[in-house]
């Protein structure tokens, strides 16, 4: 149990009693400003831990920002000492390092002894500092300029043991596809008044290509007929068991240009342990019809699935950068609400999961690709993170846009979240979808008029 003279730091603290593991533990916090100085109090097993933190803020923002550092970094010191362990991010459990960085940066400071208060090992601050460098030519172009439109297509071939998304398989949701997609149809009509200039579409899912060609066809057709699409055009196209040269063809011909083939393994016994129906042997596959069109390769990546080892994932990295794709996105497995891991796992503890994650920075660096987007997610294995990596002139605007909130975010689907980046980027306000796919089908004219209120 926690108990805080301040309600409103109980969720950051939680973040980090949870990131060790002792959520059952009894803690009392207490945390007093005076004088310009943050005096912070934490009783933990019979002891008490005092720590003072010199700050003058100016406003409520600015002390409520504060003060939420500090009580985090006071908890995560006093469990650090206490159980004997450290984590590679320390006490920053935000899911945008880089989000912060550019917070210092911005304010003219260097980003670099703030990290190494909240103790991030040296690895991931220069982690941090390359992919600043990787982002800088997109983040100074698209920062509060124009906007990024995001498709929902939430189908599946069927439902992987980590995977969180509302999304459904499609043998069993096969009935609302025609509704859906004419739903989905509707609404983007209704965005042409709100975008004013498309920095990016990515159609996600989902497995987007585990829909029929013809139904593919009428959604690239709406988005052709209200925007240009002059622009970076992703499908996550998913699974290798669902890609055809039908739907590369259609989709190279209406004007995509990006296709993520998500295989998660090179290893066809992790695949079968994590309810992947398909192959090794058809990730090369999908791989090598998707190259023909000339597209932009992504491979995603995850670290710690299903009893692996080190070189197990190493192996798997390998593959994926002899393949010499534009992208590769390295996930570290997490433990997400909703997912069939969760009901079986209560706390993740994937052995050499820090070698993973260091094999992969090494083979991927090696291999002439750098970091050029960063996220973390609760519940990762040893509290890592997720990078995507690029070649050259490769890295994805899409993700860079979208993962550091420099422009506005239109979404479209079930489970799709707007957001309209104020200018400054200070202001963030969101209109989220219905998750289930019948109550997205009922409210359509509801989700049009709000989405069309918030840009308005």
């Amino acid at each position: 149990m926690l108990k805080t003279n301040c309600e409103f730091l109980n969720a950051e603290i939680m973040d980090v009693i949870r990131l060790f593991g002792c959520e059952d533990e009894d803690f009392s916090y207490e945390m007093i400003y005076e004088g310009g100085v943050f005096y912070n109090s934490v009783d933990y097993n019979g002891v008490t831990y005092r720590f003072k933190e010199p700050c003058v803020c100016s406003g409520d923002t600015e002390f409520k920002r504060y003060a939420k550092r500090f009580a985090k970094l006071a908890f995560y010191n006093v469990l650090s000492k206490e159980k004997g362990v450290s984590f590679p991010w320390g006490a920053l459990t935000g899911i945008r390092p880089t989000k912060l960085a550019y917070s210092e940066v911005n304010a003219g400071r260097d980003f670099v002894p703030l990290f190494k208060k909240f103790q991030v090992i040296d690895p991931n601050i220069s982690l941090i500092q390359r992919i600043l460098d990787e982002q800088k030519e997109i983040y100074l172009k698209n920062k509060a300029n124009g906007e990024d439109l995001f498709i929902s297509l939430p189908f599946c071939p069927t439902k992987c043991e980590y995977c969180s998304f509302i999304t459904a398989p499609i043998a069993a949701t096969r009935q609302y596809v025609d509704a859906y997609v004419d739903t989905l149809i509707k609404e983007i009509y209704s965005l042409k008044p709100i975008v004013t200039k498309l920095n990016s579409i990515y159609i996600g899912g989902g497995t987007p290509f585990v829909l029929d060609c013809d139904k593919l066809e009428r959604i690239y057709a709406a988005i052709n007929d209200v925007f240009d699409v002059n622009c970076e055009f992703t499908v996550e196209a998913g699974r290798p068991d669902v890609f055809s040269e039908d739907k590369l063809k259609l989709s190279k011909d209406c004007g995509v240009n990006r296709i993520c083939v998500n295989p998660q393994s090179f290893s066809d016994a992790t695949l079968e342990k994590i309810g992947r129906k398909h192959t090794t042997k058809q990730t090369y596959s999908a791989y090598e019809m998707a190259a023909k069109y000339g597209f932009d390769i992504n491979l995603d990546l995850i670290a710690g699935l299903a009893d692996e080892t080190a070189e197990d994932f190493a192996s798997s990295v390998r593959q994926a950068a002899d393949l010499s794709p534009a992208n590769i996105t390295v996930h570290t497995l997490s433990l997400k609400a909703g997912a069939r891991l969760k009901e079986n796992v209560s706390r993740l503890n994937v052995k050499g999961i820090g070698d993973m994650v260091a094999l992969s920075r090494d083979i991927l660096t090696e291999s002439g690709y750098a970091p050029y987007y960063l996220y973390r997610q609760k519940y990762q294995a040893g509290g890592n993170e997720n990078v995507g990596w690029s070649k050259p002139s490769k890295a994805c605007v899409y993700n860079i846009d979208v993962m550091e909130e420099i422009c506005s975010n239109i979404a479209a689907g079930a489970n799709a979240i707007s957001k309209r980046v104020f200018s400054g980027g200070e202001r963030i306000e969101r209109y989220a979808s219905p998750k289930d796919i019948k109550t997205y089908l009922s409210k359509a004219d509801e989700i049009i008029s709000k989405r069309s209120i918030l840009f308005f």
